[in-house]
């Protein structure tokens, strides 16, 4: 029987050095920086060796306590750029968009599943649906999930 894998959480100052630099290269990677790992181990000032062996074996620790999931269902209009200005909307409130499921419009209308990722600890959900509600096209929302 394999043995599980087990993972602990470490403060950083108590980490070699080596660990910090992967994150840091793993960084350059997501965020568009380095086009390569070559690239973002050299950026980061590791050999590409170094960031080969921990690259699938350490990961920075995200606390998100203030982060929270919504998904939102709604049924949109049938008509061009409703989902656009949904989307718009959604940018301005300053949350993060994780998934968009919309299905063929029947009789005019179409259900949009859309779940969301808040970072922002003053964020109000009542402000975000009241937004959406106001755009022209869209017929009814609810909250599915998330606070």
């Amino acid at each position: 029987m394999p043995e599980l894998a087990r993972f602990y959480v470490v403060e950083a100052s108590a980490l070699p050095e080596v660990f910090l630099r992967v994150a840091e290269a793993k960084e350059y990677l997501n965020n568009g920086q380095a086009q390569s790992s070559a690239e973002a181990s050299r950026m980061a000032g590791i050999s590409r060796s170094a960031f080969y062996k921990y690259k699938d074996a350490f990961f920075p620790y995200n606390d998100r306590t203030n982060s929270c999931i919504i998904t939102m269902h709604m049924i949109l209009r049938d008509r061009p750029g409703v989902l656009s200005q949904v989307i718009a909307s959604l940018y301005q409130s300053g949350v993060n968009i994780l998934t968009i499921n919309q299905n063929i419009p029947v009789m005019g209308a179409a259900p949009v599943s859309i779940s969301v990722r808040t970072d922002q600890g003053d964020f109000k959900l009542e402000d975000l649906l009241g937004a959406l509600k106001e755009i022209d096209g869209v017929q009814s929302i609810e909250n599915v999930s998330g606070a």
